[in-house]
């Protein structure tokens, strides 16, 4: 067959060997040609002739395709085909239509980013306690931060104001109350002076935090709660209900407390088997979430004493499991795969069977903490050994629990501290702030949106909790619920200094029973006899008596000094 070559080629200007027709502006057999580029003693012919069998065209690799256009079709960065490219088979319309150029999903959380403070607004010299315990062992608000120490002889965490950072001195004042190590440590969502403390010695205790930094520790607890048999590990303050505080121990018992009183209001005894790893309430109060050693996961209504859902092995591992509330009564957990892969998973109570998502992360073996950021749906899991912070948002949409964005360090954390949405600086798109324990400091965190506008926004601060609460411990006790009162944060969250210091103590003044010395008095009073009461009468009478007597005789010498004063001048 007879093959007709232009010499030089009209597309790559060089020799007409077939490799070099090879070119990208070339099409591929059976498409149009280039259109005719003219004739002339120096021009290429009008018609360039190729049989099929000398013609080569590679074949490009397969490629994922998005939105119908294939990632290899189209270099980094082009939107439209180079200056003199065909539109047709391997450059795509240059107009794409909309559902082409959603790639990525929509968040506005999508660019948060992560960003230590600056070294001097750190708080270095602080002595973490090295005890074995999952708890997170740092408790923030907007006044506060507080940290379990080291400490010899029993006990004890330290109190700082959030404005003194830096080093701290050696000597400062501690918490200091238990006889043994305290386990785990938890502000009251609704006094932020209120603080309470669970330990190795069986007991909760209770404490008033002045606003002014103490000379000397404090050591006498508002209130000390005595009910389990075995060590305390876990605490946590009811979100709406004014004085109630849940406790749980080693004992395989949670116990709910009126701290107004001092009395213990519900104690759950029969339906945990073995070591509960955690609690927590729902958004209103009316639900707990339990983890066991047993494996399972419970969803208690503690009013009732019954248990009304519960998940077996909603993680294979036998590592701890932990479990928390999340948007519209779903449960987030994080556990540990069979082959000691990191998990994390969201449930549906409706259908506490399968999963609504179960995802792995990576094969580290620390277990991770859950904190949820109820206004923006955002789930930070820190892990104890780890050096990173990883954030996902919970959405309707699947896969339901979506990767966000991971803030990495270098050294490894020993605890974390997290900030209530009111204690944020809403002026610098704050939207979360954590605490990360070092061995010798604690670190913040901040977590920020990228905005430019420096006015309020409100798709990022709806109304949140606020530190008023919406039920009296026996309005809750008796079936009552209510969901948290909610404050603005357009102007910002002032702390009320000294917060219901006063409240307080009058509650537990009131409703509590005296000790026993004043009670035994109080009921024997018809018992005391006339003659005994005559002679505390007499009694009384002779030291009035004794105490005039001084004071007559003290007045004299007084004269006899004056009178030898002046008789020496």
């Amino acid at each position: 067959m007879a093959m007709s070559l232009p010499s030089p080629c009209p597309v790559s200007g060089r020799s007409d060997s077939p490799q070099h027709l090879q070119h990208p502006h070339i099409p591929a057999p059976g498409l149009p040609l280039l259109p005719d580029v003219g004739s002339g003693p120096h021009q290429a012919p009008s018609r360039i002739i190729i049989p099929s069998c000398h013609l080569s065209v590679p074949r490009l690799p397969a490629v994922p395709r998005v939105g119908g256009v294939s990632r290899s079709s189209r270099p980094e960065g082009t939107e439209t085909p180079p200056s003199g490219a065909r539109v047709g088979r391997w450059w795509p319309d240059p107009v794409p239509s909309a559902m082409s150029r959603r790639v990525v999903r929509q968040s506005k959380f999508r660019h948060v980013f992560g960003q230590p403070v600056k070294a001097d607004q750190m708080y270095e010299d602080i002595r973490v306690s090295k005890v074995t315990c999952d708890s997170s062992f740092c408790a923030v608000n907007p006044k506060f931060v507080a940290i379990i120490v080291e400490s010899g002889g029993g006990g004890a965490f330290i109190v700082l104001p959030l404005a003194k950072t830096g080093r701290v001195d050696k000597n400062h004042p501690l918490v200091t109350g238990h006889t043994a190590p305290v386990l785990d440590i938890d502000w009251c969502p609704h006094n932020d002076n209120v603080i309470a403390s669970a330990s190795e010695d069986t007991t909760v205790m209770v404490w008033q935090i002045p606003d002014y930094v103490p000379v000397r520790n404090i050591t006498e607890p508002v209130v000390t709660l005595e009910g389990h048999s075995k060590r305390v590990s876990i605490i946590s303050w009811h979100p709406t209900a004014r004085n109630v505080l849940l406790s749980a121990g080693c004992d395989n018992l949670v116990i709910l407390w009126n701290v107004g009183t001092g009395e213990m209001l519900l104690a759950l005894d029969d339906m945990h088997t073995d070591l509960i790893y955690n609690v927590g309430w729902n958004r209103n109060g009316s639900l707990l979430v339990t983890t066991c050693k047993d494996k399972k996961v419970r969803v208690i209504d503690p009013r009732k004493q019954q248990i009304i859902a519960e998940k077996t092995k909603p993680h294979d591992g036998t590592r701890p499991i932990r479990a928390i509330f999340v948007a519209d009564g779903k449960i987030f957990t994080t556990g540990f795969s069979r082959m000691s892969e990191r998990q994390l998973g969201l449930w549906d109570l409706n259908n506490f069977e399968e999963p609504i998502a179960l995802q792995e992360m990576d094969t580290s073996n620390g277990v991770l903490l859950p904190f949820y950021d109820a206004d923006s749906s955002i789930v930070y899991l820190c892990g104890k050994g780890d050096s990173s912070i990883r954030y996902f948002e919970i959405t309707d949409e699947a896969p339901y629990v979506h990767y966000l964005n991971t803030y990495s360090s270098k050294e490894p954390q020993r605890g974390m501290g997290f900030m209530p949405k009111r204690g944020l600086d809403v002026s610098k798109c704050e939207i979360a702030r954590f605490f990360k324990l070092h061995e010798r400091k604690c670190e913040p965190i901040v977590m920020t949106v990228p905005r430019k506008s420096d006015l309020f926004q409100d798709d990022l601060y709806p109304d949140t909790p606020g530190p008023e609460p919406a039920l009296e411990a026996d309005e809750w006790l008796s079936g009552k619920d209510a969901e948290p009162i909610l404050i603005s944060l357009r102007d910002g969250y002032v702390p009320i200094k000294n917060r219901e210091l006063k409240v307080v103590k009058k509650n537990i003044l009131d409703s509590k029973p005296p000790p026993g010395p004043r009670r035994s008095h109080s009921t024997c009073d018809s018992d005391f006899s006339q003659p005994a009461l005559e002679e505390v009468l007499e009694e009384i009478r002779a030291l009035k008596e004794t105490v005039q007597a001084q004071e007559k005789r003290i007045s004299d010498l007084e004269n006899k000094l004056g009178q030898f004063t002046n008789g020496t001048d």
